[in-house]
């Protein structure tokens, strides 16, 4: 029964998956459809002619209805054809992939740095309140908080970027506000988990307050934090495609900025869907870690 109630769970969570990535990318289609102007009427400017305009409209099969549009896109993608760009002549699924692993690669190398960074910080913030260095930490936090996710560093114009040379940029960028976020959350949760009936037990048995801490209280203060990990992956999408288009890391974020300025439909679906599949990934992952750090959550 319970293995029923799992695989239940898990077919629910695919499927909104399913909804979400099809919702996202209908919407961004339709949406971009409505906008005024179009790929052709932004690639010719106000020098096509009218004539020239209609013929390349009906080449692209631009000139169709939104709801031909629409069909056509959605037969398509059944069968793992997003369309082709527009912009670069190439098919949206190829493209995707190559700026999707960027995009990971970033928004992984952030995660790291916020999770390193903030739940150790939040720790000793949180089980040390009288202390001077929690009050250090408590300030930097609300400075880290209150900055927006960007960096004023940005390579040369038309420079090729070297990953791993500009990464620590934009991932400290990213994940510094996070580990400020993750920080307050952890700081809260140790100083609740550290007043609880069972861990006053055991420091009156003498134990050291730090054994307690990082060996009892510690697992017990995650559920909070690993609660938050899908919106953070959210954070995440919105933040990361910004400091993307600032210091140049060719991920989904330039890539759609390049898609809206030339309103290339497809290739605006296929970001937008991307981001809606990394979202639902977020939530799954958050679910997963509940699960690992407090076993009653397995419980249906």
């Amino acid at each position: 029964m319970t293995r029923f109630l799992y695989l239940e769970y898990l077919v629910t969570r695919v499927a909104f998956a399913l909804f979400l990535v099809l919702s996202v990318s209908s919407a961004s289609l339709v949406l971009t459809h409505l906008a005024p102007g179009d790929y052709v009427s932004g690639t010719l400017g106000i020098e096509g002619s009218r004539h020239t305009a209609a013929e390349m409209r009906e080449r692209l099969g631009l000139n169709k209805s939104l709801v031909t549009q629409y069909r056509e896109w959605l037969t398509a993608a059944v069968h793992f054809d997003f369309g082709r760009s527009l912009l670069y002549d190439r098919p949206v699924r190829d493209l995707i992939p190559e700026r999707a692993v960027n995009t990971a690669i970033l928004a992984l190398a952030a995660v790291t740095v916020a999770t390193l960074l903030g739940i150790p910080l939040g720790i000793i913030a949180g089980s040390r309140p009288g202390a001077v260095i929690p009050h250090v930490i408590r300030a930097a936090s609300m400075v880290l908080l209150s900055m927006p996710p960007r960096s004023a560093i940005t390579p040369p114009s038309g420079a090729t970027v070297d990953l791993l040379q500009h990464l620590l940029i934009p991932a400290a960028a990213i994940g510094l506000p996070l580990a400020a976020m993750i920080e307050r959350l952890q700081a809260q949760a140790i100083s609740e988990v550290l007043a609880e009936p069972y861990v006053l037990a055991t420091l009156a048995r003498g134990l050291p307050r730090s054994r307690v801490i990082w060996r009892h209280a510690f697992k017990a203060s995650l559920r909070p934090v690993a609660s938050v990990y899908g919106l953070i992956v959210a954070t995440l999408l919105s933040g990361s495609f910004v400091v993307e288009v600032i210091t140049a890391w060719p991920g989904l974020g330039s890539l759609m900025l390049d898609a809206l300025r030339t309103r290339d439909v497809y290739l605006v679906v296929g970001c937008a869907g991307t981001g809606a599949v990394f979202l639902a990934a977020g939530t799954l992952l958050s679910d997963l870690a509940l699960v690992a750090v407090d076993p009653r959550t397995k419980e249906p």
